[in-house]
């Protein structure tokens, strides 16, 4: 017997689902736990922007709180203790849902302490360095690197996120130590990418979302991006594997939906409704497609199953690193 809720996620024909009048009294609040601008912030403004209109009758508007510091663990922990009633939204991210856990046995959550709704995208990982820097190729700046250790640093935002652990694992397999580089910290990939423009960080790596704006207008130089193929927005990127760093090739960021725990089950088909319908709107794709994001839905089970694989991975990452 197929229930409403395979139904729902298999896109068969169900009359109408409870709407935004019936589940929600109030607007809706959607946590993205790093700062305005960056590439979290901007999934979740695109999400608030466009899911509304699939709430049905009565929707309640999504306001995006950026609730931002260690790590993105700030925000993350308020959704994980906020009530269960379908009002408080997170927009997980890689760092602070997958690779925190990974590598601090403080984080003050688990993959248990949230509903997971949908995946929403996945945005490859880029190293970048301003446009008028020497370094034209990855090789060049890791050259620049084992010359001066040390001496060149790297905007982050914060020990446990993408930022931090993908070009210190950069660094490791390129043979050199991972404090080969010294990190300065931010509040998220927005702050880190002025941090970069301004002269203060020589280089950055980061999820592609932050950095696509500044790559096409010329102000910083991506010298690779992750994935086993180029991308079409930018072609003259090369890949890992053609910058000589086929290890980079598997690190990508991505976006996901959660709720706290124990989601009321006609609160979990709204919003799996709600999230179906957005994903395959097509100016919500072309939206996300416009950040440097690659739409790619999964439901609630398949994310929780993707962040602990996820988790696992970066575990693994981070002990041969001997980090955390």
């Amino acid at each position: 017997m197929i229930t409403r809720r395979q139904a729902i996620l298999g896109g068969l024909a169900l009359p109408a689902g409870p709407a935004a009048a019936q589940v929600l009294d109030r607007p809706v609040t959607l946590l993205a736990p790093f700062s305005a601008g960056g590439a979290a912030d901007l999934a979740a403004r695109i999400f608030a922007a466009h899911a509304p209109r699939h709430m049905g009758p009565g929707p309640q508007p999504i306001i995006v709180d950026n609730r931002t510091g260690a790590s993105g663990s700030i925000g993350t922990q308020f959704v994980a203790r906020a009530r269960p009633d379908g009002h408080t939204l997170l927009l997980a991210r890689v760092g602070s849902s997958a690779i925190l856990p990974a590598t601090d046995a403080r984080t003050p959550y688990s993959v248990e302490d949230f509903t997971w709704l949908a995946l929403l995208d996945e945005n490859p990982f880029v190293v970048c360095v301003r446009a008028d820097a020497p370094w034209r190729d990855l090789q060049a700046l890791l050259a620049a690197i084992r010359a001066t250790p040390g001496q060149l640093n790297f905007a982050t935002s914060g020990p446990a996120t993408i930022l931090d652990l993908g070009i210190r694992h950069m660094l490791a397999s390129a043979s050199l130590p991972i404090d080969a580089a010294q990190a300065l910290p931010f509040r998220g990939g927005g702050e880190a990418l002025m941090a970069l423009l301004g002269g203060h960080a020589q280089f950055v790596g980061n999820n592609l979302g932050d950095m696509l704006g500044a790559i096409q207008q010329g102000q910083v130089r991506a010298l690779v991006v992750s994935g086993d193929a180029r991308l079409a927005s930018l072609p003259h990127v090369p890949t890992a594997a053609q910058a000589g760093l086929p290890a980079l090739s598997s690190l990508a960021g991505w976006n996901a939906l959660a709720a706290p725990a124990n989601l009321p089950e006609p609160v979990l088909e709204f919003w799996t409704r709600v999230t179906i319908a957005t994903t395959r709107d097509p100016e919500w794709i072309a939206a996300t497609r416009r950040t440097g994001s690659v739409p790619r839905f999964l439901d609630g089970a398949a994310t929780r199953a993707h962040v602990e694989a996820q988790i696992a991975l970066y575990r693994d990452l981070a002990r041969r690193l001997n980090l955390g």
